[in-house]
């Protein structure tokens, strides 16, 4: 997360909240309906985004990236 800017990390971070309460409300067990869980999740904080991004009329997510391209690689 060190290359997320603010934005970045409270869309992901509602996301990641929405999809736990949801998780939590509807006492989900198994693979599928946690993947169903998920998918509501990050479409809460994808709606958001796109909101943000209407009413500042600019995209939100950045292509800027903490690392250099040398260190994106892994090394085998």
């Amino acid at each position: 997360r060190d290359h997320m800017d603010d934005f970045e990390l409270i869309f992901a971070m509602l996301g990641e909240r929405s999809t736990t309460e949801i998780h939590r409300t509807e006492d989900s067990e198994g693979i599928p309906k946690l993947k169903k869980d998920a998918t509501r999740g990050g479409r809460v904080a994808g709606n958001a985004r796109k909101e943000l991004e209407k009413e500042l009329k600019r995209p939100i997510v950045s292509k800027a990236n903490y690392l250099p391209k040398s260190r994106k690689k892994l090394k085998r």
